[in-house]
């Protein structure tokens, strides 16, 4: 199987590759661009349906080299793919409202939840529950997870090459542990998701050529929570002493997904207590906090993909060291920290800048 994981990760990667030069051609053409705003952080008009190559060299991919006999739930996994892809281009073309998009967000989970079982089925000890959890319980657990890693990755897409790079950094991760346990449908998943997000990351970084666009954002993220969930699941029922399977899963699983997560929970909570809506956009994003210090749109990414590496590497390393709770504490703390310290150090450089002035 090893030699499918590669032709998967080809295939995405070419056919993403070779779409993407036309898609800017069109879309200039049109004049199909974003037109930058006050908080934006591009100059220049610049087409924003990259997600249509994700997309296309992604499903294609998995279509062509996913096993259907042993993968029967994928037929409703596409179509939740498909909801969030006819979302997501009727948005990046004509704007529609966050409450519409969550409408559809919705429709997708559901079908994910209750047709292709992709459900968190306990707590993995989290509060000491180690049980299984009733079905309405487990259902809507499910349903807050792909939502929150869904709208995680669209709002993280503010700055070049983010949530590209920790979507390939993601699905890297989660692509190769699922080859290591022999559940290689949902390897196939990631590695045709990773290929078709690093070619797209090729005409990404700045100056970007083309951004991803909610398509490309909510796929990813739609992806990420299905594999996020499978990896819980799956690892919760592996035997004890498999050589790959992780203590304490739900610290490693936010380890490895903490970026993401975090900043929408933390711009999500700041909104609400400053009276805006949760969906209220603005630049209090971590990557936006990185662009004010004075870094570019490389550095603020590549800092940030190293961080979350960090994380990653920390939770593997200590998920059988240390208790579920006390890993819990340390990524929340770390990482609020780490936040802290960039604001402060962002108000000092903003106050040393009005006092030039």
């Amino acid at each position: 199987m090893y030699d499918v994981l590669i032709l998967s990760f080809l295939t995405a990667f070419t056919l993403t590759y070779f779409a993407i030069p036309s898609i800017i051609t069109i879309a200039r053409e049109r004049n199909l661009g974003v037109v930058p705003i006050e908080r934006s952080s591009h100059k220049v008009v610049t087409p924003s349906l990259g997600g249509i190559a994700i997309f296309s060299g992604a499903i294609f991919s998995i279509v062509l080299w996913t096993p259907f006999g042993d993968f029967a739930s994928l037929q409703y996994i596409l179509c939740a793919f498909i909801i969030l892809f006819l979302l997501g281009v009727k948005d990046d073309l004509l704007p529609i409202s966050a409450y519409t998009k969550m409408g559809g967000q919705i429709m997708a989970a559901v079908i994910l939840v209750f047709k292709s079982n992709i459900q968190l089925t306990s707590l993995y000890g989290f509060l000491n529950i180690t049980g299984t959890i009733p079905l309405w319980a487990s259902a809507t657990l499910s349903l807050i997870t792909i939502l929150a890693i869904i709208n995680a990755f669209n709002l993280i897409d503010g700055i070049d090459g983010l949530a590209g790079s920790l979507g390939a950094l993601i699905t890297a991760t989660l692509g190769c542990w699922f080859f290591l346990t022999d559940h290689y449908e949902y390897a196939i998943m990631a590695f045709a998701t990773m290929g078709a997000v690093l070619a797209f990351l090729r005409y990404n970084f700045t100056p970007a050529k083309i951004f991803m666009g909610d398509t490309g954002s909510m796929l990813i993220g739609v992806v990420c929570a299905v594999l996020i969930i499978k990896f819980i699941e799956i690892n919760y029922q592996l035997e004890e002493g498999h050589a790959f399977k992780f203590d304490n899963i739900p610290a490693v699983s936010i380890g490895i997904m903490i970026l993401p997560l975090y900043d929408t929970a933390r711009v999500f909570v700041t909104r609400i207590l400053r009276g805006y809506s949760p969906f209220h956009a603005d630049r209090r994003h971590i990557h936006h906090l990185l662009i004010d210090y004075g870094l570019s749109h490389m550095r603020a990414t590549a800092i940030l993909v190293f961080v979350n590496l960090l994380f990653i590497c920390f939770v593997f390393s200590f998920h059988d060291i240390l208790g579920l709770h006390l890993m819990l504490i340390l990524l929340l703390s770390t990482v609020t920290a780490l936040t802290y310290m960039l604001h402060r150090a962002v108000l000092k450089v903003t106050h040393q800048v009005a006092g030039q002035s």
